[in-house]
């Protein structure tokens, strides 16, 4: 049986051969430890992380001494939220996040609400995107803290960075972007951010290892340490560096650097004719459309079709759905919630990568179009 074209990308990315062959070493020949400051085998793998922070560093316009790797975008996320509160409670105790953020950071947020702080969970429009008036106006005297995505990870709609990143300064309020989703898609800088997550798996790196950047300009950034232990990464995150996965990581970033505008822009032209097709053939609603998007990121609700009958009708594709028990938790998707989506259609979400075909992109067009034409011609019929 032929493996299912592969339209999955913002779950996880399939790690690119150059990275794998970049990594190798690490498992043998370079096995040391970079805490081991006495010998060649420390001293080989210490100068391979410091490369692999230059290499993020370029990819995200930060300096490298900012880069803190960690197991993952999640654990930076937890990290700077539990982290940045617990060091400046004296401060306030009130953090701001979107409705529409990954669980890691509604999570921690709510781990917060029920240590004291306030939270406010800022509303999208349909787009997904915040009211800026709405934002300005839920930044308060006591707020410390506002959380938001660069590029959301299931209608790939992106916020305005600077600007929101300027009213919060304005306001007094330091800012977490997650930028998980955004990195190696679109051009991404970490500017004035406070503080910045990512994760390698997502562009075409491993699994297990990601990175909270701290903004070293932000003189009066302070965070508590979670992870507690020896002095690795400069004391901020005890624990043996996966010197292999951080090697792949920073191979991933430098591939990711060198082709980015040529991808985004191949991506873009792949997403949008396969929108296109899809719109001239049968009922859709594209979630996001208007708004800025990430350049592989399609997200499609077909009205009154039924999840389950859709799915098993393209088992040539494997892409994400968007309904109700799509991550197993037995509740709808949560985005799909803030923006006003039908959540009695089936909705698709899928995301083109590095190895995507055109060839694939007319593959999967045709199949959706076939499997949803006869679906909604069944339903019109009853």
């Amino acid at each position: 049986m032929t493996d299912p074209i592969y339209l999955d990308n913002n779950a996880t990315t399939p790690v690119d051969p150059d990275v794998v062959d970049a990594m190798l070493p690490f498992f043998g020949t370079h096995f040391g430890n970079p805490s081991s400051k006495r010998h060649i085998y420390g001293w080989n793998a210490d100068e391979a992380v410091a490369m692999a922070r230059e290499q993020l560093g370029e990819l995200i316009a930060a300096e490298p001494e900012w880069i803190h790797f960690t197991g993952g975008a999640t654990e930076a996320i937890n990290w700077a939220i539990k982290g940045f509160a617990f060091a400046n409670e004296s401060k306030g105790k009130h953090v701001v996040a979107v409705s529409t953020e990954h669980q890691a950071v509604l999570g921690s947020c709510g781990w917060l609400e029920r240590l004291g702080w306030e939270i406010t969970v800022l509303p999208v429009g349909a787009t997904g995107q915040v009211s800026p008036e709405a934002f300005e106006s839920a930044l308060r005297d006591d707020t410390v803290l506002v959380c938001f995505m660069w590029a959301n990870n299931e209608i790939g709609t992106t916020h305005p960075v600077a600007s929101m990143t300027e009213i919060a300064h304005r306001k007094g309020v330091a800012v977490l972007v997650d930028a998980t989703q955004a990195i190696g898609k679109v051009p991404v800088e970490m500017g004035d951010i406070d503080l910045l997550a990512c994760s390698a798996h997502k562009f075409y790196g491993p699994k297990g290892v990601g990175a909270l950047v701290i903004n070293g300009n932000r003189r009066r950034l302070r965070l508590d340490q979670m992870i507690h232990g020896g002095g690795q990464e400069r004391g901020q995150r005890a624990g043996t560096l996966n010197v292999p996965s951080i090697v792949g990581l920073g191979a991933a970033a430098a591939k990711a650097h060198a082709e980015l505008e040529e991808e985004s822009r191949r991506l873009a032209g792949l997403r949008d004719g396969l929108e296109q097709v899809i719109r001239e053939e049968v009922d859709v609603v594209i979630n996001g459309l208007g708004a800025e998007r990430l350049p592989n990121t399609s997200n499609l609700t077909f009205p009154g079709v039924d999840t389950a009958k859709l799915i098993e009708r393209i088992p040539e594709l494997a892409v994400s759905t968007g309904s109700a028990c799509s991550t197993g938790s037995g509740s709808a998707s949560h985005v799909l919630q803030a923006i006003g989506s039908d959540l009695d259609s089936a909705t698709l979400r899928i995301s083109l990568g590095r190895f995507t075909t055109r060839e694939d992109v007319q593959t999967a067009s045709d199949a959706i179009v076939r499997a949803v034409s006869k679906l909604q011609t069944a339903m019109e019929a009853h």
